[in-house]
């Protein structure tokens, strides 16, 4: 029995507004009994709305964290936020490689790996994500894609304590697909592998997330798999009634 503690994390994404502090007090309502079973609770809200939901979160078992954060800790760089203003907003924690950052944005294993370097500095723990698209999974190259993304992405002196890994393929996304349970437990094996070569004992720390398209019909079985510690949560993450049931399957395992 694995003694990682399961993360169950809510990326919102670009959605939410004021009137969404609403789902989080309901979040904050059924958030007890989960915690109390070992499960820690994070929601990633819009940077906009950080500082509100980590004041309404104070006290309770739900952490706060951002999206993304920019590598520098100050400058004249309009529009990017700094780790250390998501740390002054409230936030414990930032999601950092997502696939739609790394697509819409450009953004290249050494971006992902100079910004989660920048989130240790500020004291942020790191969600790392990786995942291949549905071509690189037809051409055979899943575990080499996530290999090369966990060398490259991953800075060498994390730890379990600063970093958890998310494994979304590209095109379970939002799309309502996932992968079979063996192909799940194909990449979470390779990736603890990758880690245990690469930070030795210390890889036994590091938390292994499941993200794509995680529903509360799916959520019992790829949360009872090896080697999965928790899951990113999508769309799901944005009801409580939905983010509470999945957390709860978590619990339950």
């Amino acid at each position: 029995m694995s003694t990682r503690r399961p993360l169950i994390a809510g990326n919102w994404k670009m959605n939410g507004l004021a009137a969404s502090a609403a789902e989080v007090e309901r979040m904050i309502g059924g958030a007890g009994p989960i915690a109390s079973a070992g499960v820690d609770l994070l929601i990633c809200p819009p940077a906009t709305l950080i500082a509100r939901l980590a004041a309404l979160t104070t006290g309770s078992p739900i952490a706060i964290g951002g999206q993304d954060c920019d590598p520098r800790p100050n400058g004249a760089h309009t529009g990017d936020i700094a780790a250390e203003m998501l740390v002054d907003a409230g936030a414990a924690a930032v999601i950092l490689g997502h696939s739609e950052r790394r697509a819409d944005h450009g953004e290249t294993d050494a971006v992902v790996r100079a910004k989660a370097e920048g989130a240790h500095r500020a004291g942020l723990l790191r969600i790392v994500c990786v995942g291949e698209t549905q071509a690189e999974r037809d051409a055979g190259q899943a575990v080499s894609v996530v290999a090369r993304q966990l060398a490259e992405s991953v800075p060498d002196t994390a730890t379990g304590a600063d970093l958890v890994i998310a494994y979304e393929p590209v095109w379970a996304i939002g799309t309502g697909l996932t992968p079979t349970p063996e192909d799940i437990v194909e990449i979470h094996a390779a990736m603890r592998g990758l880690l245990r070569t690469r930070f030795g004992a210390e890889a036994e720390g590091m938390r292994l997330l499941y993200g794509g398209s995680v529903k509360p019909d799916n959520a019992a079985v790829i949360l009872n798999l090896p080697d999965v510690d928790g899951a990113l949560v999508g769309g799901a993450s944005l009801k409580a009634t939905d983010f509470l049931a999945i957390a709860g399957a978590c619990a339950g395992r």
